[in-house]
């Protein structure tokens, strides 16, 4: 079966308020784009190369383009805003948890099984973005497709690019780890692991045999192993106490108090404090595996912390007395 029709016959499986990328209307557009461009090459048979697409095309008139990037952009929105509440239950704690988990009748298997869907949501989703765009730079003998997708991870709707797939890639390990049913049951999972060579972690996850997700789990600023992460939303993450000093503000005012000109230190993009997102399922899933190094790190970031806690509040009382 073409994946045209695997992805289609999958959407229409799923509840109606998931957004697709609508694949059948944008092979439409590049189905006529062809015929204009034959009928356009075929008035210049002496011309040997391909010519590009002419002026008139529809699509170069920007109807593929926008239309593929509202798609994504309902896409990624979706999945985020899923994987954030599913998150926000399984990490409940207290009475909240006890709330949650009552009124959403949850348990572990449920929670995996959602997990397991949004990924496969998202990764069936990233497939049909490539394949489409594969064939437009097909059709018009370009790189346009290739420039789009870079564009994409620029305005952070790259599925791939999203720290919650990276989240659900923790939060998988973390019950699977925590509960050996789960363990059997988790067949998505089989090629998602958390490595360690050579003095370096990363996540690794092969789905669908042609999509693989690669992160680099070592902070560029110290150079080891990230504590308490954070992800920037240009993608990129680090530790959250040397994201607050390339941020210039301290832990306890946060990285939402950065000014808008602070720029990653990785890629120099600014205005990507605003919306970072804490890693809080894979600082646990580190916690667990490098116990001991965890347990150093936390007493050597102690004192720093409680040095930059006890100077906030310093100059907070002496703002307020007027000193």
């Amino acid at each position: 079966m073409k994946f045209c029709k695997t992805y289609q016959e999958y959407m229409r499986n799923l509840e109606s308020e998931f957004p697709e990328v609508g694949l059948k209307k944008l092979k439409k557009i590049l189905k006529n784009c062809r015929h204009d461009l034959q009928s356009h090459n075929s008035s210049f048979t002496d011309d040997l190369t391909p010519s590009k697409c002419p002026h008139q095309c529809s699509v170069c008139d920007g109807t593929f383009f926008p239309s593929l990037l509202k798609e994504m952009s309902d896409v990624v929105g979706c999945f985020n805003d899923r994987a954030q509440k599913l998150l926000h239950v399984h990490l409940a704690t207290g009475f909240k948890k006890y709330y949650v988990w009552c009124k959403g009748k949850q348990n572990h298997v449920s929670l995996i099984q959602e997990g397991q869907d949004l990924v496969t949501y998202a990764m069936i989703n990233a497939i049909a973005v490539r394949k489409i765009l594969k064939k437009y730079d097909k059709i018009h003998y370009s790189k346009q497709g290739q420039a789009f997708k870079s564009q994409a991870q620029s305005m952070h709707i790259e599925l791939l690019q999203s720290p919650w797939l990276c989240e659900l890639m923790a939060f998988h390990i973390n019950l699977r780890d925590k509960n050996s049913k789960t363990r059997k049951s988790a067949y998505l999972f089989e090629g998602c692991s958390l490595k360690f060579s050579d003095g370096k972690p990363s996540f690794t996850c092969e789905l669908f045999d042609s999509v693989k997700v690669d992160l680099d789990l070592t902070c560029s600023i110290c150079l080891d192993t990230v504590f308490d992460p954070v992800a920037l939303t240009c993608g990129h993450i680090f530790c959250y106490m040397c994201a607050c000093n390339a941020a210039s503000v301290t832990i306890v005012e946060g990285l939402r108090a950065a000014s808008s000109r602070e720029k990653c230190p990785l890629c120099r993009e600014a205005g990507v404090y605003d919306g970072s997102v804490h890693l809080d399922e894979l600082n646990i899933l580190l916690s667990r595996r490098y116990h001991e190094y965890w347990k150093e790190r936390l007493l050597l970031e102690r004192a720093e912390r409680l040095k930059q806690a006890k100077e906030h509040w310093e100059s907070q009382c002496r703002a307020i007395m007027g000193v």
